[in-house]
């Protein structure tokens, strides 16, 4: 089966054609894409050839998808209803199901939901202490996002320590522009650091992660802030480049490989808070810089310690994304940390690491992967499972 794997971004689309063994037999990116155009699938479809089905990412599904599903016109919907979710994801992912439905009109599809992976949650991990009415009215909850990559590098990271799915417990790190941790216990989430919206949890390149919601209040109340500024401070100056200052603005590219939700209208591509070049600053001795490294370094450690304590501690500690994948310094200098949890790194074996790999020093209680980023093999066995399970 030749799947096509549809990505719409905030502003960007990604369009891979997998075959059987997920291997990616040809891809395109088109950046920016305004979620309209149908052409860049048009002329994508007509370079690869026959596809046998497609496979849509989807950032939301609400409370209402709990899994993938084949699309129809009720599902395009209810994907639709909850646009106030995710307000420039959504359209753009409505966009590629209109797009590629128009141009593939017999070929099935199936929307594959960014969130679906955490429907696992126990209520005592999805659940704000917030009064009940406004739970009940508006859906307030602990959604989680990167769902799709923390599926993918939690199963992968199982078959690298070659242990059984069902009794590992699993911390996956997926550190790109945007950053989330899961808890997954025996192959399922029991929790993450990303809430009812992707700005909670860890520091991230622009976003803030966690602050205290008083703050914010105050910043509206008291500092005279419009809740528009204090949002787009939160989400676009705040993490790495806020902490970083000129250090977080400069460099000429952006932190590799996050396929993050982003609620923002800021390219995907942004140099801004790369660590890399907040790393080289550092170096040269820029105090700011030093101390955004040691923020991002001192919460990942400590978000890591709670998703071990949700799940009673951990077998398998994976990173994923760009600056999982890439960044070897920094994950020596966040296993330096946790060795009362049992993480230790062979710091000459991670160096040299490439691709999928073991990097965990030799009788570490806890194993160490580096795992590559494959939201689109992901959607593609979602999808394969679906359509299997619709006509076998």
């Amino acid at each position: 089966m030749r799947i096509l794997v549809v990505n719409a971004g905030s502003s960007s689309l990604k369009l891979r054609l997998l075959d059987a063994a997920d291997q990616v037999l040809a891809g395109s990116d088109v950046d920016p894409w305004d979620g309209l155009d149908e052409q860049p699938v048009a002329r994508f479809v007509r370079q690869v050839g026959r596809v046998d089905a497609v496979g849509h990412r989807v950032v939301h599904g609400g409370e209402t998808f709990a899994g993938p599903v084949r699309l129809d016109p009720s599902v395009r919907d209810r994907i639709a209803e909850l646009t106030e979710l995710a307000p420039l994801h959504q359209p753009r992912a409505l966009g590629a199901i209109d797009a590629a439905s128009a141009i593939l009109p017999t070929v099935p599809a199936v929307a594959c939901f960014d969130t679906a992976f955490h429907a696992t949650l126990p209520a005592a991990a999805a659940t704000y202490a917030l009064p009940a009415a406004w739970r009940r009215r508006w859906g307030l909850r602990r959604y989680g996002f990167h769902g799709l990559s923390h599926a993918y590098a939690s199963r992968r990271a199982a078959e690298l320590v070659d242990g059984p799915p069902d009794s590992l417990r699993v911390v996956s790190c997926h550190l790109g522009a945007g950053a989330s941790l899961a808890a997954v216990h025996a192959g399922r989430s029991v929790d993450t650091t990303m809430g009812f919206t992707p700005l909670e949890g860890l520091v991230m390149a622009t976003r803030s992660g966690s602050v205290d919601p008083g703050l914010v209040l105050w910043l509206v109340d008291h500092a005279g802030l419009s809740a528009a500024t204090v949002s787009h401070g939160l989400e676009r100056d705040s993490g790495l480049a806020g902490l970083a200052g000129s250090a977080g603005l400069a460099g000429s590219a952006g932190l590799a490989g996050s396929a993050e939700p982003r609620e923002s209208s800021e390219p995907s591509g942004s140099a801004r808070g790369d660590l890399r070049v907040i790393r080289a600053a550092a170096e040269r001795g820029d105090r700011d810089a030093r101390l955004a490294i040691a923020v991002y370094v001192h919460r990942l450690r400590q978000h890591i310690a709670a998703m071990c304590a949700a799940m009673d501690g951990m077998n398998v500690l994976v990173f994923t994304g760009g600056v999982g994948e890439h960044d070897s310094r920094l994950r020596q200098e966040t296993a330096a940390g946790l060795g009362f949890l049992g993480v230790a790194i062979d710091s000459e074996r991670d160096r040299q690491s490439r691709g999928d790999a073991e990097v965990s020093a030799p009788g570490s209680p806890v194993r160490t992967v580096v795992v590559t980023a494959r939201e689109d093999a992901e959607i593609a066995r979602q999808t394969r499972s679906v359509l299997a399970g619709q006509t076998g």
